[in-house]
């Protein structure tokens, strides 16, 4: 009788670190990330959240240990063109188009259409589907980008402070469609340091990387 083998993870960081100007931001990170996963990312300002996200999105490269998706390292030409074909990034900058409209905005981004009004809907906007994106509050232009990533529709989703500028009902819906994009075997990595309910999500902490220094508040205490 053989055993079947284990899966594959779908991306696996190896002993991964990360240098900045001759700083190390990341040192020795070991992640194993299957279909259907989030991992949260949690750590004080300039602990490397970000930057663990950008270097999955490959716009910067490992100093040391390997990205492997699928097995292949993400670093070679080959199967870096695959594999940005699933990734979904979410930033704080959030690259919305003011002089299109909603519609096409998300039409025009890759050549796909058919999800956006959908999409715009469920994140609560359309009954502004006809606005310019610069008359947008910062809430609502945050839920415009939680739209497009239901309309791009990719397995891996990168997201940088996600729940920035939502309320309540957004940061809800936010939960909503990280489950729902989990449910059919979606990747979520989130980096954040405002609580998001995400279930069975593993959590990451990056520790600090210089020793805080007291403020005015510790001199109060």
């Amino acid at each position: 009788m053989s055993l079947r083998k284990a899966p594959l993870p779908r991306l696996l960081l190896n002993n991964v670190s990360c240098m900045r100007n001759a700083q190390t931001i990341l040192k020795n990170i070991n992640v194993s990330v299957h279909d259907g996963s989030a991992l949260v990312l949690t750590g004080a300002n300039g602990a490397g959240k970000s930057t663990f996200l950008r270097m999955l999105a490959g716009f910067s490269r490992p100093s040391a240990g390997e990205i492997l998706w699928n097995g292949h390292d993400i670093t070679q030409s080959g199967v870096f063109q695959q594999y940005k074909l699933q990734l979904n990034w979410l930033s704080l900058k959030d690259a919305i188009k003011d002089k299109l409209n909603n519609v096409q905005w998300f039409e025009l981004l890759e050549g796909k259409s058919g999800k956006a009004m959908d999409s715009l809907e469920l994140m609560g906007l359309g009954r502004l589907i006809n606005e310019k994106a610069r008359m947008l509050s910062m809430g609502q232009r945050k839920r415009l980008q939680l739209a497009r990533l239901l309309a791009i529709d990719r397995p891996i989703w990168l997201l940088d402070e996600p729940s920035v500028a939502l309320d309540a009902d957004g940061t809800r819906l936010l939960e909503y469609i990280i489950s729902e994009h989990r449910n059919k075997g979606g990747i979520v990595f989130v980096a954040t340091h405002l609580p998001i309910e995400i279930r069975d999500s593993m959590c990451l902490r990056l520790p600090q990387r210089f020793p805080r220094r007291k403020t005015m508040v510790d001199l109060l205490d």
